[in-house]
């Protein structure tokens, strides 16, 4: 039902209320015609229009247009300020509540512009609770609405979907979604929330081990910032050239890349983004220079820090324990490793199987430090098992890998044999 037939039923309802008819209502500054029109959602009425049948009908024009009173408006305005609020300070589970109860309440109904910040709203603090099939099922149905979204709002949305779909691991829909809004024959203008969208793509495209593709796609992404010249469309194009940069072997390239991103990102950018972009340049950094490897240990620790202040959620400091179990690897401290490798997998499930097996490679990597090699030989063999149900992608074809080469230290030669072979086939060899 369209805002003009709820209108005009808000009309008619409080009307036959006061026991009005509508040549009652109408005179003597309008036909009973008219108002018959406006009723039946046939015609639309103009500001004045309203403001008049609101006083006629003792009602507030607040009421008439939305179907609140003022005072009703103002709690949910009220209401979402303090949800996007909790979601802003790392209070996920307590945003999500609160979303959910501004949705279930129905006072929404006829509030696009307000529902469609709840539902957005939800759907961002279901994918930081870890709740992605949830996420995707709102940020869905947002999406088949676009012709109601503003153009940063679609934008925002389909970032968030391609997001979510990537890390639960579906790259075939997360670059599905980026492509349709980026690379269709309405192709748009770049703009910030667009080359941010485009760098989620980009992501897509380097865990499916695209790489040419990706390497020509980051450089229009470089051009688009360049032209753009904001923050946000830097931040996002150059960290996404780095990626490709250390992929391709050009590792101090993509630190200098990295840095520029990090260096915009600290003057300008919000808590939850800078932390996660901290902590993605130490992990590079402890890939490009390992004999740094106390330096990337402290800028984890300093970014896990930070994430626990901000929006973060379950999986973002499921992966920053992740990361700094291999910072404690490189580093010669498998007790330490061990440690935050359990924490790391003890915060996921099954709804993000890429980083879970990650986890449990990693814990596998710092047991057999450790030389127990017994619990490593169990959680290889959990990692097989998960790795077996991925489809095949460059991060498949890596976890593969180590999971090959610690089974051959392990002496488990058939084992690690199949794992170089299943690495092969994941990397399309």
């Amino acid at each position: 039902m369209s805002g003009q037939d709820l209108i005009g039923q808000r009309i008619k309802t409080i009307r036959r209320q006061r026991g009005l008819s509508q040549a009652q209502l109408a005179h003597p500054e309008l036909s009973d015609s008219y108002v018959s029109l406006i009723e039946s959602g046939k015609r639309t009425p103009t500001a004045a229009v309203l403001e008049l049948l609101a006083a006629k009908l003792e009602c507030s024009l607040t009421y008439l247009i939305n179907g609140v009173t003022a005072e009703q408006m103002q709690d949910l305005e009220l209401g979402l300020g303090y949800a996007g609020m909790a979601l802003d300070n790392g209070e996920v589970a307590e945003a999500r509540r609160r979303y959910a109860e501004l949705l279930d309440d129905g006072s929404l109904a006829g509030l696009s512009n307000l529902r469609q910040q709840a539902e957005f709203g939800y759907a961002l603090a279901s994918e930081a609770c870890g709740d992605l099939d949830e996420a995707i099922s709102v940020l869905s149905r947002l999406q088949q609405s676009s012709e109601t979204l503003t153009s940063e709002r679609a934008a925002a949305v389909a970032v968030a979907l391609c997001r979510s779909y990537r890390v639960r691991g579906d790259l075939v829909a997360a670059v599905r979604v980026g492509e349709e809004a980026l690379l269709g024959p309405g192709r748009p203008t770049w703009t910030d929330e667009l080359v941010e969208l485009g760098a989620t793509l980009l992501a897509a495209y380097v865990e499916r081990g695209d790489l040419l593709r990706a390497r020509q796609f980051s450089s229009e992404l470089l051009a688009a910032a360049e032209l753009l010249g904001t923050p946000r469309a830097t931040v996002a194009a150059c960290w996404n050239a780095a990626i490709i940069a250390e992929i391709t072997g050009r590792g101090e390239e993509a630190l200098s890349l990295a840095e520029r991103a990090l260096a915009v990102q600290s003057e300008t950018g919000e808590p939850r983004n800078l932390a996660r972009l901290r902590m993605a340049y130490a992990l590079l950094l402890l890939r490009v220079r390992p004999a740094e490897a106390a330096t990337c240990r402290d800028l984890m620790l300093r970014a896990e820090g930070e994430l626990r202040e901000s929006s973060a959620g379950t999986v973002d400091l499921a992966h920053c324990a992740v990361d700094l179990a291999k910072a404690e690897i490189a580093l010669g401290n498998p007790a330490k490793a061990v440690e935050y490798a359990r924490r790391g997998k003890d915060m996921l499930d099954d709804r993000t199987p890429d980083l879970r097996a990650e986890a449990h490679l990693v814990l596998g990597n710092a047991l057999l430090l450790s030389e127990d090699g017994t619990e490593a030989a169990i959680e290889l063999v959990t990692v097989e098992r998960m790795l077996e149900n991925s489809p095949p992608s460059r991060k498949a074809a890596e976890g593969w890998l180590t999971a090959a080469t610690a089974l051959e230290r392990l002496d488990e030669g058939e084992s690690s044999i199949a794992a170089y072979h299943r690495a092969l086939a994941c990397a399309g060899l």
